[in-house]
């Protein structure tokens, strides 16, 4: 099993390792290859979103099982690109059309709303002490998105005083299992399910 994954840039290329030891561990001698997309800012949209699905699926070198789009909710953009990951969902799947080895999923709100729940190691590598906030993650949102309060964070701390995501999430991820974050964040779990409902359905 061969499934590409488009993802929206640095930050969640450091994700990519982690899933993969998330997916290690239950695929034993059955891993599947994932293959990151990364796109420098926000995953296409539109007819261009789906050319290059299609593109992936039918690459001659080494075409991809599986397509799944990975875009967060809060882009920074004005209007808002999406309402929520229901909505993120609807019009990724609206653009490539119908397509079955084709799968959206976006984080709610952003990316590092998944790192929220790892609100420990962040103190610890900040040396913030800011109390984690009390909502559920992925109700973290567009008026003060995940990132921020991340960086607030790492305003009050005595080691690194910015949040740099490139460095930061990477060094979280690094310490994580993803299981805890995905028992905290549906969107999360749901694209953990559909990896792995698609690894099961692999009979090769």
């Amino acid at each position: 099993m061969r499934i590409a994954i488009i993802i929206e840039g640095k930050t969640e290329c450091a994700f990519i390792p982690c899933l993969r030891s998330f997916l290690k561990e239950r695929f034993k001698g059955r891993m599947p290859k994932i293959d990151p997309v990364p796109y420098d800012g926000r995953i296409p949209k539109g007819v261009y979103l789906k050319r290059l699905v299609e593109r992936l699926l039918a690459d001659a070198q080494k075409p991809v099982d599986a397509v799944i789009a990975l875009t967060d909710v809060y882009t920074g953009s004005r209007p808002l690109d999406f309402n929520d990951g229901a909505d993120a969902r609807a019009k990724m799947r609206e653009w490539v059309g119908e397509n079955h080895k084709f799968f959206p999923h976006a984080a709610q709100y952003e990316f590092e709303a998944w790192l929220l729940p790892y609100w420990d190691i962040l103190q610890e590598l900040s040396g913030g002490i800011r109390n984690a906030p009390s909502e559920s993650p992925e109700t973290v949102n567009h008026n003060n998105p995940p990132s921020s309060r991340i960086s607030e964070l790492f305003k009050t701390g005595n080691k690194r005083k910015s949040y740099v995501k490139t460095r930061d999430a990477k060094s979280v991820l690094q310490k994580i299992e993803l299981a805890k974050a995905a028992s905290k964040c549906q969107e999360l779990r749901d694209l953990l399910d559909t990896i792995i409902g698609l690894c099961k359905g692999d009979n090769r």
